[in-house]
């Protein structure tokens, strides 16, 4: 059996590809926050819980409309965007003027009370979501077994991940983005609706948010804890990546990704702490992150 460093060929690819899926999900959701936070200056701490509303919608339109994956894909992100909506226009708008720290505690508290209200209803002990029957299977690449639903998340994820980067960034409402991001009323002068657009740019990054949860669903239980076993990490790679660099999240959360598979091949104990040992190198060596810009 060939090894690497005394490591068994198949089981190093695996643990690559387990860390890949997880990059997957670190930079849709990073993505997200740095796409909420970049543009409208909110800090989000409820992301995690619009990704576990995002499972449960898939469930629950499956469970009792018999609506499957695929229908899923579309309205779970848009049921959950509208909520996002609501939450914007009638509580987070009114703090825009305000510091950073009362979105954040709005939002954690937010994420409280969403989890409470799924625990309460569903309990914490996982609900399954089948794989749908077109994405079941594998392939046997010789020296691993490639799932092919997981290979459909890591395919998914880089596309949502980089169209989004280059609606930012290449194209004319992605600069109608961040020039109401710099001076608002001088957009709101040319005849820009600012408010709209700032509305529809948080239910876009909720809506990401929510498709990560959907994606989800297959490989991870549905359960009302699993957005708050993964923000704190997302938070960390959009911190390495810069906050509020749209590209600096993607690349940081794939990347980092594949770090923390390979550290639970060679260092199993230090696989919690990867993420965030890596967090506090790049502070001390480039404290505005890896893509972030130094004011």
């Amino acid at each position: 059996m060939t090894t690497v460093l005394g490591i068994p060929i198949q089981v190093l690819f695996g643990q690559l590809l387990l860390g890949l899926i997880n990059g997957a999900f670190y930079a849709v959701l990073s993505l997200g926050l740095a796409l909420i936070f970049g543009l409208l200056n909110i800090i989000n701490f409820a992301h995690g819980a619009l990704y576990m509303m995002g499972a449960f919608a898939a469930w629950l339109l499956l469970s009792h409309a018999g609506i499957g994956y695929w229908g899923a894909l579309v309205l779970a992100p848009l049921l959950v965007a509208g909520i996002g909506i609501a939450v914007e226009r009638t509580m987070l708008s009114r703090l825009y003027k305000l510091d950073h720290l009362y979105s954040l505690l709005l939002t954690f508290g937010l994420a409280l009370i969403a989890e409470g209200v799924f625990r309460q209803l569903y309990g914490i002990s996982g609900l399954p979501y089948e794989i749908p029957a077109s994405l079941r299977g594998g392939w046997n690449l010789g020296f691993m077994f490639l799932p092919v639903y997981r290979g459909w998340v890591v395919m998914a994820s880089l596309i949502l991940c980089l169209g989004t980067w280059i609606a930012i960034e290449k194209t004319r409402l992605g600069a109608l983005l961040r020039a109401a991001t710099e001076n608002p009323p001088l957009v709101q002068a040319f005849g820009v609706n600012v408010p709209r657009l700032v509305t529809a740019t948080y239910g876009f990054g909720v809506a990401v948010a929510a498709l990560a949860g959907v994606l989800a669903a297959p490989i991870y239980s549905v359960n009302p804890l699993m957005g708050s076993n993964l923000i704190i990490t997302v938070f960390a790679v959009v911190v390495i990546g810069g906050m509020g660099s749209i590209l600096g999240s993607i690349v940081t959360g794939f990347l980092l990704g594949l770090v923390e598979g390979l550290t639970k091949v060679f260092f199993p104990q230090g696989a919690a702490t990867v993420v965030f040992v890596v967090m506090a190198i790049v502070l001390l060596v480039k404290p505005a992150g890896l893509f972030g810009r130094s004011n």
